[in-house]
């Protein structure tokens, strides 16, 4: 069967790999075949985890046809909290409803 690895290793940066594995392979087994556990010790490291197809799985997981392995990085900031960051540092009249407003509406229509 085939799967797919995913791994970005640093932003803008995606490392990829096809790996050919018998039936009933597991996770870890993947991740053994494509060597990735040499090329990136960090990746037993606590603050990475595994997923599937964007699913946190362990290692033992058995894989299926055509599975999408991903080695997922914490992230740096709470997406609602970048948002609403945005929103302050952009004024509340220049984005979302308020950007394109037609003369003579009311503020939010």
């Amino acid at each position: 069967m085939h799967i797919t690895l995913m791994y970005a290793v640093a932003p803008r940066t995606v490392e990829e790999a096809v790996v050919e594995l018998p039936e009933g392979a597991t996770l870890g087994q993947a991740l053994d075949r494509a060597g990735w556990l040499q090329r990136f010790p960090e990746i037993d490291s606590a603050a990475l985890a595994l997923g599937v197809w964007g699913h946190k799985a362990e290692r033992s997981r058995v894989l299926r046809e055509g599975d999408r392995v991903e080695v997922l990085r914490a992230l740096r900031v709470d997406p609602k909290v970048a948002r609403r960051e945005r929103f302050v540092g952009q004024g509340a009249r220049s984005t979302g409803l308020f950007a394109r407003r037609r003369p003579g509406s009311k503020a939010g229509y």
